[in-house]
């Protein structure tokens, strides 16, 4: 679950991550009020999306010269400009594709004369089990390219969970940003209150970019990207209060009342299988065979009727879909009982794309059986490489 710039700085704050004051806007006026709350005199107004990228960004309704989704301001005059033209206006990045995201939501923040932008990011290091603090003395939009041209400048610093953040860890921290004196103990104080952070909340990742040094010598967060982890949420009720659904993709989010792990992508043949490798190796064949899967969808181990009908609903609410693998495992699930959702599924959906089934494990012939004799036009495929070859022919035959 990814929350907004906003609502991070809010919480990083909470564990005492120095942050410029800022308050978020859903209307031109809000935004325009904030300025009577700031120092000032000089003011940023973000966009808030979920996606990166939003300083170079380009609104599709202002033309391409018109300024990207993160400006300065020196009036209350020019934050009013620069909020009427983000809000309700949609925001292409190099994050959010061609379609881009709606802005419904802005951030005023008190402005900073920067001296010097870092990198500074937690993640979980899946190859060492432990939390990575990756840093780089080269922050700012450009960080990508960093990482691509010179990784050299690329640190990343592992803590074990056993021991905790150690004031090493945060003299690596220093060193990684190159920063000395007074500023290597900011560095070290603000590593330790991020992982403090990251700890707290289950966190999947915590970016910082940038970590501001101010002209005045402090170290500060100046733009903060925080993920969690959804399967810890239930730990967590407070932090599900910031979930914007209006973010999220349609049919992510129906997907997710159902627990199904879905992903839209952009091809044509819509995938629903039982586990996360088997779907992995599902659109790779369907891939080899010439088409594009037009989803990731796992139902998972548990699968029933109502879950296989929610499936089908949201692979066929795709217009670009035209034609439907399914491929299962049936182990702690039967094959049978899978064999009657898909049935049950395909008669209520009113299917109108081919259908082509592999089945196997458990029961199998029984659940072969019945797709044979539900009088539905369900090709059954004998194995994954069968069942790729036969949708991909079935939807350029429907053509």
């Amino acid at each position: 679950m990814n929350i907004h710039e906003y609502q991070a700085k809010e919480l990083l704050a909470k564990f005492g991550v120095p942050v410029p004051a800022g308050f978020a806007a859903l209307s031109v006026e809000e935004a325009v009020a904030a300025t009577e709350k700031l120092p000032g005199p000089l003011y940023v107004v973000k966009a808030q999306i979920h996606a990166g990228g939003r300083g170079k960004g380009k609104f599709k309704e202002l033309g391409p010269d018109a300024k990207g989704g993160v400006r300065l301001a020196k009036t209350a005059e020019e934050v009013r400009a620069a909020a009427t033209d983000m809000l309700g206006n949609t925001l292409v990045t190099i994050q959010t594709g061609d379609a881009g995201k709606q802005v419904n939501r802005l951030y005023v923040t008190d402005g900073v004369d920067i001296a010097k932008e870092f990198y500074l990011a937690l993640l979980v290091n899946r190859a060492t089990g432990r939390v990575s603090m990756v840093a780089s003395t080269e922050g700012g939009m450009d960080i990508e390219t960093v990482a691509h041209d010179t990784p050299e400048k690329i640190h990343s610093i592992d803590i074990d969970a056993a021991t905790g953040f150690m004031p090493h860890h945060g003299r690596a921290v220093a060193a990684a940003l190159e920063l000395t004196g007074d500023l290597a103990k900011q560095a070290a104080n603000v590593a330790s209150k991020l992982y403090d952070a990251f700890l707290g909340t289950d966190a999947e990742q915590i970016e910082i970019n940038p970590l501001a040094v101010t002209e005045d010598g402090k170290l500060m967060v100046l733009d903060a990207k925080v993920g969690f982890d959804g399967n810890a949420m239930f730990r967590h009720k407070d932090l599900m209060e910031l979930r914007d659904t209006t973010e999220e993709d349609a049919m992510e989010l129906e997907a997710s009342k159902y627990d199904l792990a879905y992903i839209k992508l952009d091809g044509d043949i819509g995938c629903m299988v039982n586990g996360a490798g088997l779907a992995m190796a599902t659109m790779d064949i369907i891939k080899l065979n010439g088409m594009f899967p037009a989803n990731f969808l796992d139902v998972g181990g548990g699968a029933n009727k109502e879950k296989v009908t929610a499936a089908f609903k949201i692979i066929l609410a795709d217009p670009a879909v035209k034609g439907i693998l399914v491929n299962i495992f049936g182990g702690i699930m039967k094959c049978d009982i899978i064999a009657e959702g898909i049935v049950a599924a395909a008669k209520e959906v009113n299917l109108s794309v081919p259908l082509v089934v592999r089945l196997e494990g458990t029961n199998v012939q029984a659940g072969k059986d019945i797709l044979a004799n539900s009088g539905l036009a369900i090709v059954p495929a004998n194995d994954l490489g069968d069942a790729a070859k036969k949708i991909v022919a079935e939807v350029q035959k429907a053509a």
